[in-house]
């Protein structure tokens, strides 16, 4: 198994606001209107910070095996393919739905997204 490569916050908390800003910033500078920064990476999780402008969004994908969804900054929406949709804004936390799935910008928002992906090397989840 390789090691993987450290990241910011293996050794200092990251600040989400200051980071959230300016991705927010590079986003708005791309033909697609987002950017994002991965914050922990690894074989058992991942935390990804996303900044999209309004009205850009994610292309539907499949789900993770378990992932969250929070907004830091304005409001978006999480909808499952042939399912249902959440509006989240600032502060709210939800999961995603372990179906194919997209997210679109309501307005300029911040997003951390966390994925679990797996089993421990015991076994565990």
């Amino acid at each position: 198994m390789s090691e993987r490569r450290p990241h910011e916050a293996d050794t200092a908390p990251v600040n989400l606001t200051e980071a959230g800003h300016a991705l927010l910033a590079m986003a708005r500078g791309t033909d697609n209107g987002h950017a994002s920064q991965l914050l922990i990476g690894g074989s058992r999780q991942r935390a990804v910070l996303m900044a999209l402008t309004g009205g850009a969004g994610l292309n539907e994908h499949e789900s993770p095996p378990a992932a969250t969804f929070q907004v830091l900054s304005g409001t978006a929406r999480l909808y499952a393919v042939d399912g249902p949709s959440w509006v989240v804004a600032a502060g709210q936390l939800v999961t995603i739905p372990a179906t194919r799935h997209g997210v679109e910008a309501l307005e300029d928002c911040v997003i951390l997204l966390t994925v679990s992906l797996g089993q421990t090397a015991d076994g565990a989840v």
